[in-house]
């Protein structure tokens, strides 16, 4: 028997004037879990998350949290902690004033107030940096601080708007360790939004991909990136050789081509990353239209009669320039079957 849900949408319908943005969106998230929201620019997923934060009012539906209907409650009496893209800090406001800051408004003080701000600091290993001002802080010490400021709250559910677009690659790397710690130690059920594949990958327990306000595929991180349900999410996590299968061949430009082997019989599309493609032996032929060194591996751009392919070999294999004839191979078994071809 699974989890039951801990925060529900159900089917949640969001509008900006007549612009339908998400249409009868159905998610069910479990305690304690860590989910990301995943996809291109306006694919709903930001306006999903403020919908859930109360910022948003839906056209239709119903979100639920903790066993109550929250769909009509105001944003700052919902228990839902959100954490902005740009961090919102207050800049004349010592770090401990910030994470005080909601605390105050809800009339805390004194022993309970230091205590609470303490806890929250130490959480996020800035409690000797209580007396700073933001402008004296780093890019990823001032996500900690909006990070403590939301947690000292004790949200039920924790909202990041792509808590690491703003760090550098660095900082991301460290922020995504303190962000699973945070969630590790504190177990709160915690969203976040992002546009980076690789964030999600390495963060969350389940993605949900998102397209055009609905939802692509769900599933954990190693469901997604090995066994994508479309098209769309194949191309988004990196399988760049993707083909529609009609009558049991591959549909290309110059007409349908036949893989040897049986295709699987309800693949709508099949979906290769270029290190799955054998490159230097098999049926097909493709003439090198470019190379690219990235250290361990070289990557091929072919022109084939399936149309441009994207090979990759291990850089101690010697070079084939470009205008070079190869012979090539899409193992079936290597590929990834594709439910949908959108």
């Amino acid at each position: 028997m699974s989890d039951p849900a801990f925060l529900s949408l159900e089917k949640l319908t969001l509008a900006y004037g007549d612009t339908v943005a998400v249409k009868d969106l159905d998610l069910s998230i479990r305690k304690g879990e860590l989910v990301a929201f995943l996809g291109p620019s306006g694919c709903g997923k930001t306006t999903t998350m403020r919908s859930i934060a109360g910022l948003l009012k839906p056209q239709s539906g119903r979100i639920s949290l903790d066993g109550a209907d929250i769909t009509r409650v105001a944003a700052n009496r919902r228990s839902v902690g959100l954490v902005f893209q740009s961090y919102a800090l207050f800049p004349h406001l010592s770090v401990f004033e910030n994470v005080a800051f909601g605390l105050r408004l809800k009339g805390l003080s004194g022993a309970e107030l230091e205590s609470r701000v303490g806890t929250g600091l130490k959480s996020v290993g800035l409690t000797s940096f209580a007396d700073r001002k933001p402008a004296e802080l780093s890019g990823g010490q001032q996500q900690r601080v909006a990070l403590a400021r939301s947690m000292v709250m004790e949200p039920k559910v924790l909202l990041l708007d792509e808590p690491l677009s703003n760090l550098d690659a660095r900082l991301r790397l460290e922020m995504r360790t303190e962000l699973q710690r945070v969630q590790r130690e504190t177990g709160v059920t915690m969203i976040f939004v992002t546009h980076d594949q690789g964030e999600a990958l390495s963060l969350a327990d389940r993605i949900v991909v998102m397209l055009n306000g609905a939802i692509e595929q769900i599933g954990t991180p190693e469901e997604i990136y090995n066994r994508p349900a479309s098209a769309f999410v194949a191309d988004f996590v990196g399988f760049e050789n993707i083909f529609a299968v009609e009558n049991g061949k591959l549909r290309a430009g110059n007409g349908p081509i036949e893989l040897p082997g049986p295709l699987p019989h309800d693949a709508a599309g099949l979906a290769w990353r270029p290190r799955m493609v054998t490159l230097g032996s098999g049926p097909f032929q493709g003439t090198v239209r470019g190379a690219s060194f990235s250290g361990s591996t070289r990557e091929y751009l072919l022109d084939t009669p399936l149309g441009a392919l994207k090979a990759e070999v291990d850089a101690a294999v010697p070079a084939h320039a470009a205008g070079t004839t190869l012979a090539f191979d899409l193992p079936v078994d290597k590929a990834a079957k594709l439910e949908r071809f959108n």
